[in-house]
């Protein structure tokens, strides 16, 4: 799940550490460089002068002596004069090798590369952004010391970057029942989303979620736009044991939503499901229709389903749908298919709704609470 995403930032951590540690290894070689040329000049400084005739070697041999107190420390002068520039420049490259400052030259094209590759990835514009700024803001500027620093620290930034575009406050549905139970009430769920992602199959998986936590659901047949969207959602009750309210093809959405929240009453059932049909954004007709359930059974949460592969079609279907009735939480289907990751890393921070479940897979127990931390886990994890 999601090996497209987890490779780019993986590759984007080894970018930026083979080319600080390439900056490393070229310093390394010019302090050895340094180091050879200024023993070969200690060493022709020492040689320079070679004795004519054995007469005057004892001669010059004797004036040494003589003077040795006086020109030694003349010659140490001039030597520390000579290898001065040296000693400064190897001085400098060392400091450059143990104390590195990572600058915004060192990872600005290594950034806008991974910008690239997200938005290919389906990641939308504004979260893209907001990671490189982010990773920019963390990395430039921090003392490294080793070659494993940087790996280290990228990684980090990353990961610090991805767990704040994540960040979007969520629901717990479970004390959401309790709450109402003590109200007296059902917990009314309404499902909005465009045909074909899922949002049928989803409702069942929801309700087999809580029925397996010892709830009681009732789902609620509101797609009344389509005979097939009724039959299919009979099929799903039927399969996995569940009341199911429907009329005729046709009949007013409201009012089968209305009877389901009265017939969850009358049983003391703790959850009602609604399905809606599956509205394209221009079809004012049923987007009215939806309005006119949430005006009548007003619901206490109101569901997006959207299809993970579909990526910033997905994000932007949210969007539209949080603009007309608003949308408390996100469904995405098809997650365990879902290599890009752009959709889960996108959708809640752009509609700053949090994603609830996720789909990852054909049977109704296929489905999972969604936490930051494990999608965090799924994209750094070995």
């Amino acid at each position: 799940m999601f090996e497209s995403l987890k490779k780019k930032l993986s590759s984007t951590v080894g970018k930026i550490t083979d080319k600080l540690s390439k900056e490393e290894e070229e310093a390394k070689k010019s302090e050895d460089q340094d180091k050879s040329e200024a023993a070969q000049k200690a060493g022709k400084t020492d040689t320079k002068k070679a004795p004519k005739s054995e007469v005057k070697q004892e001669e010059k041999s004797e004036k040494r002596k003589e003077k040795s107190d006086t020109k030694e420390p003349e010659q140490e002068d001039s030597l520390s004069e000579e290898m001065e520039p040296s000693e400064k420049e190897k001085k400098g490259l060392l400091s450059f090798v143990r104390h590195k400052t990572i600058s915004e030259k060192d990872v600005d094209d290594i950034l806008f590369e991974l910008e690239m590759s997200l938005l290919e990835g389906d990641v939308a514009l504004e979260v893209a952004e907001e990671i490189i700024n982010s990773v920019k803001e963390d990395l430039v500027g921090r003392k490294i010391k080793r070659k494993s620093d940087v790996s280290e620290f990228t990684k980090e930034a990353l990961k610090n970057a991805i767990s704040k575009i994540l960040e979007v406050d969520s629901q717990n549905i479970d004390e959401l029942i309790q709450l109402k139970q003590k109200q007296g009430e059902p917990l009314k769920i309404m499902f909005v989303g465009i045909n074909g992602t899922g949002k049928t199959t989803t409702i069942a998986k929801i309700a087999t979620h809580f029925m397996e936590k010892g709830y009681k659901p009732v789902m609620a047949a509101s797609d009344t736009f389509r005979a097939g969207a009724i039959e299919q959602l009979t099929h799903h009750a039927d399969k996995i044991g569940v009341k199911i309210i429907k009329h005729k093809k046709g009949a007013d959405p409201a009012a089968v939503a209305f009877d389901a929240v009265e017939h969850a009453k009358a049983k003391q059932k703790e959850l009602v499901l609604v399905d809606t049909a599956g509205r394209m954004q221009t079809n004012v007709n049923l987007m009215d229709e939806m309005k006119k359930i949430q005006r009548i059974i007003k619901p206490d949460l109101i569901l997006f389903v959207g299809d993970a592969l579909t990526g910033n079609d997905a994000v932007e279907q949210a969007r539209k749908f949080d603009d007309t009735v608003g949308v408390d939480g996100i469904i995405l289907t098809k997650a365990d298919a879902d290599a890009k990751g752009g959709a889960a890393l996108s959708i809640g921070h752009v509609i700053n709704k949090p994603i609830l479940f996720l789909g990852t897979g054909q049977s109704y127990s296929d489905i999972m609470e969604f936490k930051p931390e494990w999608m965090v886990e799924q994209v750094f994890g070995e």
